[in-house]
C-alpha cells in the first residue's frame, strides 16, 4: 500500500504569523522511504521545548511525501462491503488537498479538535488504526483531532499533554507517522481500506480552540483570548479581551477571569508600565454559554 505522508511539528519562531500554519517546504518522493527534515532544523525545533521563556510555540513544519499512483475509489468485491479495488482510469493525486478556509468550530476536525469521518465507509477503520497505535506512546499523548476526507486523505494531531502548547516532538510524530503508515498498509492489503490514502500529523498548536470549561484549567497559567456576549443596556454586546482564568464555579456553570498583564490591555499613554491597580483587581464573571470562543493568546 502507498500513502502520502505529510509530518507536521510546531515551529512558529519561524513564520511571521503564528495563528496560520503553512508549510516551509514540500517535497515529493515514493515510499517506502519516509523523508527525514533538514538535520539543522530538526535539531533546532527538539531544542524549541527548552527555550520556552520567547512563549512562543512552535509552528508547522511540513514535510508532504507523495507518489504518482492512481486515485482510488471503493468497489465492492462480492459480499465485502469493506474490499476496495483500484480504478485505474482515474486522475491521479499528485498535490497535496486543500482544506476549505473556515473559522474553526468546537469538534470540527481540525483546530477545533473532535472526530469528523465526513461518511467514509472507511473512516471508522481508519480511526481505530489510529487509536490503537497511540496506545504505544503512553498516557500523555492523546489524539487531539482526527478527520477523513471523500478524496483519500487522514488528518490527524496529536496533542502532548505535559507540553505547554501541547505539541509533541518531531521524533514522535515521525515515529506515529510510521507506525500508523505500517498499519494502514496492512489494513490496505487486506483490502480494509483503500491501498492509497494521504496521511498529514501534527499537533494542533496555538490556534486550537479551547473547549470551555474542559480545557480552562490545563491552560490557566496561560494567558488567553476569550470572545464573549455581555448584557448591556438591556441588550447583547460581543466583546473580547485578554484574560487569566482564575476560577471555574461548576455548580454555577460559570468561570472568572482577570485582566492579562499585556500589551493589548495597557493605557497606551502608561508608556509600558504594568496595569494599574483598579485593573489588576477587576473581575469578570461569565456563564459558560456566554463565552464564544477561547483560544491561546501569542505575545508578538
Amino acid at each position: 500500500m502507498m500513502i502520502r505522508n505529510k509530518l507536521s511539528s510546531k515551529m512558529n519562531l519561524f513564520l511571521l504569523n503564528p495563528l496560520f500554519s503553512k508549510p516551509l517546504y514540500h517535497h515529493h518522493h515514493s515510499f517506502p522511504t519516509i523523508q527525514q527534515p533538514n538535520k539543522a532544523l530538526h535539531n533546532l525545533c527538539n531544542s524549541l521545548p527548552n527555550c520556552l521563556s520567547f512563549k512562543k510555540p512552535i509552528s508547522a513544519l511540513r514535510c508532504l511525501s507523495s507518489n504518482s499512483s492512481q486515485e482510488l475509489t471503493p468497489e465492492k468485491n462480492g459480499n465485502d462491503p469493506l474490499h476496495y479495488e483500484t480504478i485505474e482510469d482515474v486522475e491521479p493525486i499528485d498535490l497535496w488537498e486543500d482544506e476549505e478556509e473556515a473559522d474553526p468550530e468546537i469538534g470540527d476536525g481540525g483546530d477545533g479538535g473532535g472526530i469528523v469521518l465526513q461518511s467514509c465507509p472507511w473512516g471508522e477503520q481508519a480511526l481505530s488504526i489510529a487509536r490503537d497505535v497511540l496506545l504505544q506512546f503512553g498516557d500523555d499523548t492523546e489524539l487531539y483531532s482526527f478527520k477523513t476526507s471523500p478524496r483519500g486523505y487522514i488528518y490527524a494531531r496529536l496533542d502532548k499533554l505535559p507540553n505547554e502548547y501541547g505539541c509533541p516532538s518531531m521524533d514522535a510524530m515521525e515515529e506515529f507517522s510510521r507506525q500508523y503508515k505500517k498499519r494502514l498498509d496492512e489494513a490496505g492489503a487486506l483490502g480494509k481500506i483503500p491501498d492509497d490514502l494521504a496521511l498529514e500529523v501534527s499537533s494542533p498548536g496555538a490556534e486550537r480552540l479551547l473547549k470551555v470549561p474542559d480545557d480552562l484549567s490545563r491552560f490557566k497559567d496561560m494567558p488567553m483570548r476569550v470572545s464573549y456576549i455581555e448584557e448591556m443596556n438591556s441588550r447583547n454586546v460581543d466583546k473580547n479581551g485578554i484574560f487569566f482564568m482564575e476560577s471555574i464555579d461548576a455548580e454555577s456553570g460559570s468561570c472568572v477571569w482577570k485582566l492579562a498583564d499585556v500589551k493589548e490591555n495597557r493605557d497606551p499613554a502608561a508608556k509600558g508600565r504594568p496595569l494599574s491597580r483598579k485593573q489588576k483587581d477587576w473581575r469578570l464573571k461569565l456563564p459558560y454559554a456566554m463565552v464564544k470562543r477561547v483560544t491561546l493568546y501569542l505575545d508578538y
